[in-house]
């Protein structure tokens, strides 16, 4: 099986999120960033169990500067055979989606695999974009999924209980919690990583449809406030008046 694993940058989540530009770009400054662990935990260690279950290769890609090698180089420590990284700036779900499906035309892979979203954006919008450009079946949020031959059985959960789906090769899928654990990179792994090839190659044209015009931080949370039992005209006060939620 040929396995493609898109993995992606993001801001620790201890970072302090912060805009410039007029609120329209995401301040960079002072920031840490890490691998997208819906990515990491069950995207590409599920790929990898399949590999090491029935053979084949495992493939990550990246949509990014060259400042995501680190964060691609993690992927390789962890299991990839190789990796891909085209070379630009991801401004839209759209755009990378475009990049990650135009490849995945020319590799010929069996599954390409995501978290079931980013941390930092929380849009869930590649792995439909990507499906739709391949023209492929996607199956959103599995939690389990058994392969035999050339068909895939997924668990994933739906409102009040588990939808269960069978589906051929080629498809998309994106990874939520328990399609796989969390594997951490060992010294033998890190240091074959630096010997794996990553590829890096230029971006397809693609004009976005949508772009990005202000970003706004939500409300900063206020303090607690104790109200005594007995108080409770005080108490209708303040939701009425402050929380406005009666």
């Amino acid at each position: 099986m040929k396995l493609l694993v898109c993995v992606s940058k993001t801001p620790d989540t201890t970072s302090k999120i912060a805009f410039t530009n007029n609120n329209s770009e995401f301040d960079t400054n002072g920031i840490s960033y890490i691998m997208n662990p819906y990515d990491e935990w069950y995207a590409l260690v599920r790929a990898l169990e399949l590999k090491e279950a029935a053979g084949g290769t495992v493939t990550v890609i990246n949509v990014g500067l060259s400042s995501n090698d680190q964060t691609i180089r993690k992927a390789l420590a962890i299991g990839a055979d190789d990796a891909v990284r085209v070379d630009a700036d991801p401004k839209s779900s759209f755009f990378v989606a475009k990049q990650i499906a135009e490849h995945a035309k020319q590799g010929g892979y069996d599954m390409v695999f995501l978290g079931k979203e980013t941390i930092d954006y929380n849009g869930s919008e590649i792995g439909a974009m990507v499906a739709e450009f391949l023209d492929q079946p996607y199956i959103s949020y599995g939690v389990k999924m058994e392969v035999n031959g050339n068909t895939a059985s997924v668990e994933r959960d739906i409102e009040g209980g588990v939808e269960k789906i069978e589906v051929n090769t080629p498809f998309v899928i994106s990874c939520a919690k328990g399609m796989a654990e969390q594997r951490i990179p060992n010294m033998r792994g890190i240091m074959m990583a630096k010997r794996k090839p990553l590829n890096v190659v230029e971006a397809v044209a693609c004009d976005d449809p949508a772009v990005t015009v202000q970003f706004e931080l939500p409300p900063a949370k206020t303090g607690c406030k104790y109200v005594d039992p007995d108080n409770m005209e005080e108490l209708v006060r303040l939701l009425k008046e402050e929380a406005k939620v009666i």
